[in-house]
């Protein structure tokens, strides 16, 4: 067996290695919160991001790749040696994927993206040299870093509050939510409709400028918003008798503040007043675990089930269509490489741009749905249940908000990351009830994993870059 062959049979496996993690980690960004507030069983989640994220990857994924993922090097660094970048690219799918598998195993959510480029940086800077590196291009992914969390984690505070405001702290949630849903439909087919044209269906070249884009996505949205208005319309009226006692929501978020200040007070308090104050605060204490009682009684109520029925289906469809824009986007992140080694393996030259063949994107597409099924359930885990406590209403706030800060990003060219913007929206929705309400330990590990992804990737492909040289060189 020749050379050539050898390395286009190590190209192929890690190639679909790098796929595989793909799957595995990425791919919860889009089904994790959906799993986690129960809209939808592991099982069920994994049959629907199977058929969406391989239908994104096959149909729509890009038919032509970058030679150099993200314009991070300068092709004309390997004029004269594309041998040097056949090692490179191989050694870069090995690396990610293997820190990819590695994250996943933690439960780590990381960027396939930065993972990639990281790679790449790493074999770059060894046959360049640091000044073949576009560190501006760099500068802005570590950006990304920062505004994906931030914009997203806004949006989704601000979302799940105006849903807690509009509909549960109304004296009739059902009837709230009826009134509330059709406009929720409006901006969430609008959004997602947006991102569909700006992120998942780019590869297929439409063009579409923003004007035209938004007046389609508008049309779609106000007809989506229509039909649900009748749907919801059908929504029996749920019959609660309610207890004289019955407190707004509000009122229990006061007394929990009355009590902090009272501890406080106490604290500082001299002599007899201190006395007084603990009295004070024992008799605030009863009153609003009464309260909360009552409350808990109200939100496990008929009604409030109800409600969260309503917002399953948002939040299925929300899920839905971030899988399908994942998969057309970021399974480049594995073929693209991939395909710029066969077209240099078969031809000899470098290329700045590079055919995929529609077997590498099958190949992709498979290779996803294969790490989703065995290795997905841990970041899903990860993003659903551990970061804070998610249900329908706060699920369907944070993929709604993703796919926002996904269409607001594009439109300003501002860098973005699937993976952070949906970490951040998922704690933006937790921030709503609290930093009590988040896990702190596990957040922090994420933030780790995030900073540690390019040049753990890095250290890896100039690694195998030198093996692989030193093996065929």
């Amino acid at each position: 067996m020749d050379t050539t062959t050898i390395l286009f049979i190590l190209a192929i496996g890690f190639g679909f290695y790098m796929a595989w993690s793909i799957g595995a980690n990425d791919v919860a960004n889009a089904m994790g919160t959906s799993v986690g507030s129960g809209a939808l069983t592991i099982k069920r989640a994994v049959i629907l991001a199977s058929i969406l994220e391989f239908s994104g990857a096959f149909f729509v994924g890009s038919h032509v790749s970058e030679t150099i993922r993200k314009g991070i090097i300068s092709p004309m660094v390997f004029q004269g040696h594309p041998m040097d970048l056949v090692y490179g690219m191989i050694g870069a799918l090995l690396a990610a994927a293997l820190w990819l598998q590695l994250a996943t195993y933690f439960g780590w959510p990381v960027s396939t993206t930065h993972s990639i480029v990281g790679s790449v940086i790493g074999f770059g800077m060894v046959v360049g040299g640091i000044h073949a590196i576009e560190w501006g291009k760099v500068v802005s992914i570590v950006a990304s870093w920062v505004v994906s969390p931030l914009m997203s984690g806004a949006i989704a505070f601000l979302i799940f509050t105006l849903i807690r405001r509009q509909i549960y702290y109304k004296d009739d949630p059902v009837a709230a939510a009826k009134r509330v849903v059709p406009y929720l439909v409006f901006f969430v087919f609008l959004i997602l409709t947006l991102t569909m044209v700006f992120k998942g269906l780019k590869n297929l070249h439409l063009h579409l400028g923003f004007e035209h884009a938004l007046l389609i996505a508008t049309a779609i949205g106000l007809l989506a918003a229509i039909i649900s208005h009748f749907l919801v319309k059908r929504i029996p009226t749920v019959v609660v008798t309610r207890p004289s006692e019955k407190q707004p929501p509000m009122v229990v978020k006061g007394l929990s503040n009355i009590i902090k200040q009272l501890e406080k007070m106490i604290h500082m308090a001299r002599g007899d007043l201190g006395s007084e104050l603990k009295r004070i605060k024992e008799e605030v204490v009863v009153a609003k675990d009464s309260a909360s009682l009552n409350l808990q009684a109200e939100r496990a109520s008929a009604e409030h089930q109800t409600v969260q029925r309503i917002f399953v289906y948002l939040q299925i469809l929300s899920a839905s269509f971030v899988a399908f824009a994942h998969g057309a986007n970021d399974v480049a992140n594995a073929v693209g490489p991939l395909a710029a080694v066969i077209s240099i393996l078969s031809s000899g030259l470098l290329s700045m741009k590079a055919q995929v063949p529609i077997w590498i994107l099958g190949l992709g597409g498979v290779g996803i749905i294969i790490g989703l099924a065995t290795w997905g359930w841990r970041v899903m885990e990860t993003i659903g249940k551990k970061i804070t406590e998610l249900t329908p209403t706060r699920g369907f706030a944070a993929e709604f908000a993703a796919a926002t800060t996904i269409v607001i990003a594009s439109k300003l060219g501002l860098p973005i990351s699937t993976t952070h913007t949906l970490v951040g929206a998922v704690l933006g929705v937790g921030l709503a009830r609290g930093i009590g309400a988040l896990n702190l330990r596990v957040i922090s590990d994420i933030i780790v994993s995030w900073i540690i992804t390019i040049p753990v990737g890095a250290a890896g492909a100039i690694v195998f870059y030198y093996i692989l040289k030193a093996i065929f060189g």
